[in-house]
Parts: C-alpha cells; sequence; structure tokens
C-alpha cells in the first residue's frame, strides 16, 4: 500500500503541499490516518512535478523513507510547481528494484501512481501481461504489480484513450483477473488528474484554479470530500466529475467546489 497526491493550481513549493501541512505526505509516510492496509511507509518515495515551459515531468526518487532524506527536505523548500504528483511507498512485497519500483512512473507527459496491491500477484497477471507488445513488457520499470499496471494503463493512453477511460478500463481488466485487488490509481499530464477509487481511501479538495487529489486529507480544511469506492474521478484547475466505474462517461456529474474565498 501507499499514500499518494496529486496537486494542480497556482505555483507552490513542494514543501507546501507535502511537509508543512499538519497530516501531510510526508507525515503520513510513519502516521497515516486513514490508511486500511498497513501502518508505516517507509519503503521508498517519489515526487514527479512540472516547469514551466517543459511538458516532461522531472522526478525525484528514493528506495528510502521520505523522513529521512535531508536533501528532499532542501528541494522541497526552493521547488515550485503548478503540478505535482507524489507519493509514499509500504511496499506489498519486498523487491530489488530500489528507487525504481517508487512512484511516481512516467512517460511521456504523465506520472502515475498506484495505492493498493493485485491480488495474487504475479499469477493472476500472466494473461493481461500477455496483452502488452513484447517491447513494452520487455520495458517494465521494475518487477512488481504497480509497474504492470501502469504498463496496462499506458498502453491505453497511448493508442489514444482519455486519462478516466484508460483507468477506469484499467481497473476493470484487473479486477477480472485478479478479484479483491486493490486499486486505487492516480494520473496526471499536468493539466488534467484522474483516480479511481477502489479498496482504499481516496479524497478531493477543489475550488476555483486549484485542485488536490489524495489518498487522505493533509490538513482538517472540511471542504475535503471522499470520492465513494468504484468511482472515478476526473480533475482539472475548473471542475471535479465523479463517474461510478463501469457505467457509460455520460454518467460523468459534477462534483462540488468550494467557493474561492472572498
Amino acid at each position: 500500500m501507499c499514500r499518494h497526491l496529486a496537486y494542480l493550481g497556482p505555483a507552490l513549493p513542494l514543501g507546501r503541499l507535502l511537509v508543512e501541512p499538519a497530516h501531510s505526505l510526508h507525515r503520513q509516510s510513519w502516521a497515516p490516518r486513514h490508511q486500511r492496509y498497513g501502518t508505516v511507509n517507509a519503503d521508498g518515495f517519489g515526487v514527479g512535478w512540472y516547469a514551466a515551459g517543459d511538458p516532461a515531468p522531472a522526478r525525484y526518487r528514493r528506495a528510502g523513507p521520505i523522513w529521512a532524506d535531508l536533501s528532499f527536505a532542501d528541494l522541497a523548500r526552493v521547488v515550485r510547481t503548478t503540478a505535482l504528483l507524489a507519493a509514499v511507498r509500504d511496499a506489498t512485497l519486498a523487491g530489488a528494484d530500489a528507487e525504481a519500483a517508487a512512484a511516481p512512473f512516467a512517460a511521456g507527459p504523465w506520472l502515475f501512481s498506484h495505492n493498493g496491491a493485485v491480488a495474487g500477484w504475479p499469477r493472476t497477471m500472466a494473461a493481461a501481461a500477455r496483452t502488452l507488445p513484447p517491447e513494452e513488457l520487455l520495458s517494465l520499470e521494475a518487477r512488481n504489480d504497480s509497474a504492470l499496471v501502469w504498463a496496462l494503463a499506458l498502453h491505453r493512453l497511448r493508442r489514444g484513450d482519455e486519462p478516466g477511460r484508460a483507468l477506469a478500463d484499467t481497473v476493470l481488466d484487473v479486477a477480472a483477473a485478479a478479484p479483491h485487488s486493490r486499486l486505487n490509481l492516480l494520473l496526471t499530464d499536468g493539466e488534467t488528474i484522474a483516480a479511481t477509487a477502489w479498496g482504499d481511501t481516496l479524497w478531493y479538495l477543489a475550488e476555483s484554479g486549484r485542485a488536490v487529489v489524495a489518498s487522505e486529507p493533509y490538513d482538517d480544511d472540511p471542504h475535503w470530500l471522499q470520492v465513494p469506492d468504484r468511482t472515478l474521478l476526473v480533475a482539472s484547475r475548473a471542475e471535479v466529475l465523479l463517474t461510478p466505474i463501469g457505467e457509460p462517461s455520460t454518467e460523468a456529474v459534477p462534483a462540488p467546489l468550494k467557493e474561492p474565498c472572498s
């Protein structure tokens, strides 16, 4: 399991979102409030962010816990961005892939994270793996379930699927092959966020010009709203849409937004 967060909005230092809040992702690495599986997220962390004029995100990932990385504390203090995706990791199975197994995974403009676990891994995913072109399968960044789930979603993105459709269809395929999997997926290209709630908690905080989607709230702002289980969320800086997974996309309904402060 893990905790993850994506942000779109005005330029902020990374630390304003990931370190400073009372229940930030940094604190969730050792004291999550809503995590249903696991208690400590010390098996790696990562953050990806976007710089002005460059569609390809930068990434900083490490195999150890976020609280032990003094270099990240310095970086988070000075690097500013209008969009990011970050995660702290509790590995389902121990592996030898070090920081390569830590989210966010990346390709082109995309950043991706998986909060959950594929039941029966790797046996249950053998058939799904065979649906990928050999070069994509051989290019997996790590040998864990999250890396394969990312490859399945990325394959759909590359063939032209909309981000929400790519995530929802990936969840349905993996859940059919591996029932009881937990598949909270998070994806951004710096302009939109797509996420699924499937087996664990997902929340969002939105107001005019800003959207945050996270495994759990990073503060006690009463405007955080929980996403129902088995739901697709698609957010921009202007709106948040929620759709039951498995329903036609036309069923998407605008989610409540916090009114901007006067």
